[in-house]
C-alpha cells in the first residue's frame, strides 16, 4: 500500500516516513499542499496523511480540493485522508471531516494508534472488517505483521509482506506491473527495472508447499493474480 505524507515539520515527516516504511508501507514525503497536489495527480496513493497547517495550500482547501471530483489522478478516485493536526478541538475535528477527511488525529498522537488508523482506513477499501486478511490456505495479521500459510510462518522481507498484502487485498484480480509498482513501491522506484517480477518470483517461491498450488499466478500478457482459494 502506498500512502503520501504531508507534513511541513521535516523531521516529523522524516519520522512518520521512516515507521511506516518499517511496517511495510511504500512512502511518498510532500511538505507543502501544492506539491501534495502535484503528488497525488500524478501517483496512485492508498492513503494520504495530511497536516492541516501546511505553506502554500493548506490541508483543509487540498482535502477539499481531492473530494471536489475535479482533479485528476490516475485511477480517477481520490486517496483516503487522514488529517494530522495540532488542532484537536470537537469543532476542529468535525471541520476536517466535512472538508473530506476519513478519520482525524490530534498531535501529539502514538505512532501505533497511527498505524491502527491507517489499517482501519486501507480495510475500508479492500472490503475486511479486521487486522487478519485470509485467502484460501493464506492468513496475514497487519498488526503484528507476520504472514502465514497452512499455519507455517512465512519469512517474508518487509517489500515481500506489502506485496502479499496488496494481492490479499484483491484476491482473484488481475493486476498489472504497472499498478503494483504505483501501490507497492515509492516515487523512487525505476519503473524500467525488473524489481516487480525479481519481488514477485521471490514471494512465490517462499509460498510453496507441498501437494498445494501455487497461490500466485501469472496471466501473461496482463500481470499477475492471487486465486482466493489456494
Amino acid at each position: 500500500m502506498r500512502i503520501l505524507v504531508v507534513e511541513d515539520e521535516h523531521d516529523l515527516a522524516f519520522a512518520v516516513a521512516k515507521g511506516l516504511r518499517r511496517e511495510g508501507y511504500a512512502v511518498d514525503v510532500s511538505h507543502d499542499g501544492d506539491d501534495a497536489l502535484e503528488k497525488v495527480m500524478v501517483n496512485s496513493y492508498d492513503l494520504v496523511c495530511l497536516d492541516v497547517n501546511l505553506p502554500r495550500m493548506n490541508g483543509r482547501a487540498l482535502a477539499r480540493r481531492l473530494r471536489s471530483g475535479n482533479i485528476a489522478t490516475p485511477e480517477g478516485a481520490s486517496p483516503r485522508i487522514l488529517m494530522l493536526t495540532a488542532l484537536g478541538e470537537p469543532e476542529d475535528r468535525v471541520a476536517g471531516l466535512d472538508d473530506g477527511a476519513d478519520d482525524y488525529l490530534a498531535k501529539p498522537f502514538d505512532f501505533s494508534e497511527l498505524t491502527a488508523r491507517i489499517r482501519a482506513l486501507l480495510r475500508r477499501d479492500a472490503g475486511r472488517s479486521g487486522a487478519v486478511l485470509q485467502s484460501g490456505t493464506l492468513k496475514l495479521d497487519t498488526r503484528r505483521h507476520n504472514a502465514t500459510r497452512c499455519d507455517a510462518v512465512l519469512r517474508l522481507s518487509p517489500k515481500e509482506f506489502a506485496l502479499l498484502h496488496y494481492f490479499m487485498s484483491r484476491p482473484d484480480e488481475v493486476l498489472s506491473q504497472e499498478e503494483l509498482l504505483e501501490h507497492v513501491w515509492d516515487e523512487n522506484a525505476d519503473p524500467f527495472t525488473k524489481t516487480v517480477r525479481v519481488t514477485v518470483m521471490t514471494l512465490r517461491r517462499k509460498l510453496e508447499h507441498d501437494g498445494l498450488p501455487q497461490p500466485i499466478e501469472t496471466v501473461v500478457g496482463s500481470g499477475y493474480r492471487l486465486l482466493g482459494a489456494a
